[in-house]
């Protein structure tokens, strides 16, 4: 409630007390206060049972505080189930939901995959394990959870570290993730610190291919090879480029409407690389890889590498503009051992 709105109450029933309390003044002071407060908002405990959980200004939630009937009838915009999958903050209300009744068939989007979009590494670790419970049972029971950003929430650090990540791999034992038969590459939604999992190994066993993932991908969250890059994942990145050493030049457009893009072009964007100081390493990375910094940019054939470099002012485009490199040899493998990256060692000693 703002100041004067405040202070227009309190006078109101100030002028209640004075006037007395018989029925008609009653009414006009209601009347009047009614006017003073409209447009604020309705009082938390005005609010169904559901609603009022689902508002951080009503927080803390009260466990036990939920009615059956108030989840069917909650007024919300969203599916309760979405509103407190999707916000850390609300997950102590999950738990409650699930037991009352609360079915994810009911939302129009997967509960988890509005999760992964809004958070794509939340704190799992943080959370109880009842809450834990809760996003593995929603995991379980909608099947529209097996999803590309879902994958990549579930094998992200926090979710192995929570123990979450084990829902990946209940779902290849199930028969869930069948090769060529999904609207995503699982091989392209795993987090890129999860290439070495067991899990990986065995999705390629299963007919997985890394190149499937770049096809048309039902996703919101970048492609697994992207986010090695912008995280310089020095592991995963050999990973991609033993089974496609083309990544390093070009990479395809996942959609349909999209354009192919150039890894290097990328680097050299300014807040692309989550760490700053490895894009020097990414960028003798990629050269040392057959990356050719006089390469058109699709999105604007007018222009090289090397011109985006010296357009962008990058402290690197003197090391772009230079005669084209020997690339270095790619060689056949089937394991997900590391390379060792002689990009990265040079940088290092510098």
């Amino acid at each position: 409630m703002k100041p004067l709105q405040r202070a227009a109450t309190a006078a109101a029933l100030a002028l209640a007390a004075v006037l007395g309390s018989g029925c008609t003044t009653a009414i006009v002071v209601a009347h009047a206060h009614s006017v003073l407060t409209e447009g604020d908002p309705t009082p938390c405990v005005k609010l169904n049972s559901v609603d009022r959980a689902l508002r951080s200004r009503c927080a803390p939630f009260e466990t036990g505080s939920l009615h059956s009937e108030d989840i069917a009838a909650s007024g919300l915009p969203q599916c309760p189930l979405t509103l407190a999958a999707r916000d850390p903050a609300f997950w102590p209300v999950l738990p409650e939901l699930i037991a009352k009744g609360a079915q994810p068939e009911h939302c129009t989007q997967a509960p988890l995959v509005a999760l992964a979009v809004q958070h794509p590494c939340p704190a799992f670790d943080a959370a109880t394990p009842a809450e834990r419970q809760a996003l593995r049972w929603l995991a379980q029971a909608d099947a529209r959870a097996i999803h590309h950003d879902v994958m990549r929430l579930f094998s992200c650090p926090s979710a192995r570290e929570a123990g979450l990540a084990t829902v990946l791999d209940d779902w290849l034992a199930l028969g869930l993730l069948p090769a060529g038969e999904l609207a995503f590459s699982p091989l392209g939604a795993l987090h890129p610190s999860h290439l070495s999992s067991p899990l990986a190994r065995a999705l390629e066993t299963q007919g997985h291919t890394a190149r499937a993932a770049f096809g048309g991908q039902a996703a919101r969250l970048p492609s697994g090879y992207e986010e090695a890059l912008r995280l310089a994942d020095w592991y995963a990145l050999d990973w991609w480029m033993a089974r496609l050493p083309e990544l390093a030049d070009r990479v395809p457009a996942a959609q349909g409407n999209q354009l192919p893009w150039v890894p290097l072009a990328r680097v050299l964007t300014p807040a692309f690389v989550a760490d700053p100081a490895q894009q020097r390493a990414l960028v003798d990375y990629l050269l040392a890889r057959g990356a050719d910094p006089w390469k058109r940019l699709p999105h604007e054939p007018s222009q090289s590498v090397v011109a985006w470099a010296h357009r962008l002012g990058s402290p690197l485009a003197p090391l772009l503009d230079q005669p084209a490199r020997v690339a270095q040899p790619s060689l056949p493998r089937t394991d997900a051992a590391p390379l060792a990256t002689a990009a990265v060692a040079a940088t290092a000693a510098r």
